[in-house]
């Protein structure tokens, strides 16, 4: 159905007509807008007065990409390439004029258009690899054409877009413009037309490429996505283009775009944008106002609290670091530096911003720094008395409304909030290690968290650029809770005859990077069992795990040359270990056999069971959420959707 505003409007300066588009929010290409800009286009071809045309976009953006309210339904016609087509075969000229991001069909329409001029703060792309699908309107036709067979390969084939100054230096745009960008482009187009034009991209020839150069490609591209099929598939494409005509290229394009757009991992993608977009404003907080977050102070500059710094100066906040004597504090700031040190190493940071950095942070040992202090994070050692040490000290010194918040990772909140004065301001905020790279941020309300404490927490995840989701209050919360019975049924399956290396190839295989057993190595055996021995010291009863049965031996993981497997000195690569079968062995069934289909599908089962235990306690909000905390804090393959969307794509997961 058309608009019910117009989304397009026409104005004109001489012989130039300039075309504007105001479709809120970021300009989308939905049916209005094609059904629009097709009709402009028979609208300014009829006037013999126009000589060119600009393209801009009102609002923030440049065409930003598909509308997301017609996700997975059948395209209605006009279709985009039918609409790209139009505007480069119209009578006058098309300038695109950028600002914002000219992303995915906003990017296609750009190249629809004989020039692209941008500000130097615009970014190009074609994302759709990121949402299981290739470019649909001619983005891996036109791509190597306008800039070459590699630069559109890097570009289709990751979904990275890029800056205008790497965008003018591939061939993507033509000029960056200065100052006003509709009358900097108005100039640039007179100047175009004093000269002859250069052939509209669907005319001009593209290299051909060496059957070695494909197979580097997809060797390479393979192994980057672990399963993906998208990228793989849009990368035939742009080879499709290299080798046959445009015409039987773009066919071959939207045939692999409408085939994707229906597969399991379009869905799969699709549902992890919806459950992203939505996660920074939660719906039942849209009445709370979150608290002002004008500078933070951490309390602990250990590996966690190190990392939560450097988050924060990330986000351009003054932080405070708190230790307890001048040494620690020595070691806390060796340990930020470290992290600006190898941000500027490679080549994400300049020496001027790593060391802008470094100026934001203040160490002292004296609690009196954080008198005006708008949120503190404690994240000293996972110790009860320790912690309620420090919020002792915060309740006395800091003011009424600072947000007050722990970053643990399986203590009780409500027994850290024990005697904090004005507990409405206490939260917990679980951060995920490294605390400056993972994008997921736990947040853990008590039950006299106020609704501003809560919406300040979210509020800091999106300044953060973190995955922020809430969770209840349970042993673990949702993620660590899943990841201990996701370890418990790959111990379950060995227990049954089951290789260990068996297992973790299964979960590779499914497209996790590393398998259960292959992970704890990683991150230390001793942590999970120092856990399970204070439980069994309170009294509680927990079962014997093999783990223990390793830690007990000496085998806390690669720290210790040896865990679940062998790591001789210098390698990292897992080996298989005697040791470790030997060990076991008394705990251990032969005979067992399973394909690796077969176990991956029994422990992504498990992690869905225990989310739906998790819904059902209410610690969960929603499925998605929980989908969101395992594909960014446990490495669950994002073209997978997660273990709740995976296991009800598949069938149901009980309890």
């Amino acid at each position: 159905m058309p608009a019910e505003t117009p989304v397009i409007s026409i104005t004109r300066d001489g012989s130039i007509a300039i075309v504007t588009i105001d479709n809120p929010p970021v300009n989308a290409l939905g049916l209005s807008l094609r059904q629009a800009l097709w009709q402009t286009a028979e609208t300014l071809d009829a006037d013999p007065g126009v000589a060119a045309v600009v393209l801009v976009c009102a609002g923030r953006t440049f065409i930003a990409g598909a509308d997301v309210g017609e996700f997975g339904a059948p395209p209605v016609p006009p279709h985009l390439p039918d609409v790209v087509a139009r505007i480069e075969a119209a009578r006058a000229p098309w300038f695109a004029a950028i600002h914002g991001s000219a992303l995915g069909g906003g990017f296609e329409v750009a190249m629809g258009c004989r020039f692209r001029v941008a500000v130097a703060s615009a970014s190009v792309g074609l994302p759709e690899v990121t949402l299981g699908i290739v470019p649909g309107a001619s983005g891996t036709v036109r791509t190597p054409r306008l800039a070459g067979v590699p630069a559109a390969v890097q570009l289709v084939t990751t979904g990275r877009p890029v800056k205008a100054a790497e965008a003018l230096s591939l061939g993507l745009i033509d000029a960056i413009i200065q100052g006003e960008l509709r009358e900097g482009a108005i100039a640039f187009v007179r100047a175009a037309l004093t000269k002859p034009l250069p052939p509209a991209i669907s005319a001009r020839p593209v290299a051909a490429q060496t059957t070695t150069f494909w197979a580097e490609q997809e060797a390479a591209i393979a192994r980057r996505v672990k399963g993906e099929t998208a990228p793989l598939r849009a990368l035939a494409a742009i080879r499709k283009a290299t080798e046959a005509p445009f015409a039987e290229a773009m066919a071959h394009e939207r045939e692999t775009f409408l085939e994707l757009r229906a597969s399991d991992q379009a869905a799969a993608l699709r549902h992890v944008f919806f459950a992203e977009r939505a996660a920074p404003r939660p719906a039942h907080l849209k009445s709370a106002a979150p608290l002002p977050l004008r500078n933070a102070a951490v309390i602990g500059g250990g590996t966690m609290g190190a990392g939560i710094v450097a988050a924060l100066r990330d986000a351009g906040l003054p932080v405070t670091l708190i230790e307890r004597d001048d040494a620690a504090l020595d070691r806390g700031l060796t340990n930020v530096r470290a992290i600006f040190d190898g941000g500027v190493k490679r080549g994400k940071l300049t020496e001027a911003q790593a060391a802008d950095r470094m100026a934001g942070v203040t160490t002292t040992c004296d609690y009196a720094a954080l008198a005006d202090v708008d949120l503190v994070i404690e994240a000293v050692f996972e110790e009860i008395g320790v912690k309620r040490a420090v919020f002792a000290e915060l309740g006395r010194v800091c003011r009424p409304d600072t947000v007050l918040a722990t970053n643990t990772s399986y203590l009780d909140p409500r027994c850290i909030a024990e005697g904090v004065a004005m507990p409405g301001r206490f939260i917990g905020l679980h951060f995920f290690s490294p605390a400056h790279v993972m994008k997921l941020l736990e947040i853990v309300p008590i039950p006299e968290t106020a609704p501003e404490t809560l919406a300040t927490g979210f509020a800091l995840g999106r300044a953060l650029g973190k995955i922020p989701v809430q969770a209840g209050i349970c042993e673990g919360f949702i993620g660590n809770r899943i990841l201990k019975r996701y370890r418990a049924a790959a111990e379950s399956l060995v227990r049954q005859g089951i290789a260990i290396e068996a297992v973790d190839a299964a979960m590779r295989g499914y497209g996790f990077a590393m398998g259960p057993f292959e992970a704890q190595d990683l991150g230390g055996l001793d942590i999970a069992h120092l856990q399970r021995e204070a439980a069994r010291a309170a009294g509680q009863a927990v079962p014997e795990t093999l783990g223990d049965i390793l830690v007990r031996a000496g085998r806390k993981g690669q720290k210790t040359g040896g865990g679940w497997y062998d790591y001789p000195p210098g390698e990292r690569r897992p080996q298989p270990s005697a040791t470790t079968g030997t060990l076991l062995s008394g705990a251990i069934r032969a005979g067992a056999a399973l394909t690796p289909e077969a176990i991956a599908k029994r422990l992504v089962d498990e992690m869905a069971a225990e989310g739906a235990a998790l819904l059902a306690e209410g610690i969960a909000r929603n499925a998605a959420d929980i989908d969101l905390v395992e594909i960014h804090g446990y490495g669950f393959p994002r073209w997978r959707g997660g273990p709740m969307f995976a296991t009800r794509r598949k069938g149901a997961a009980k309890p």
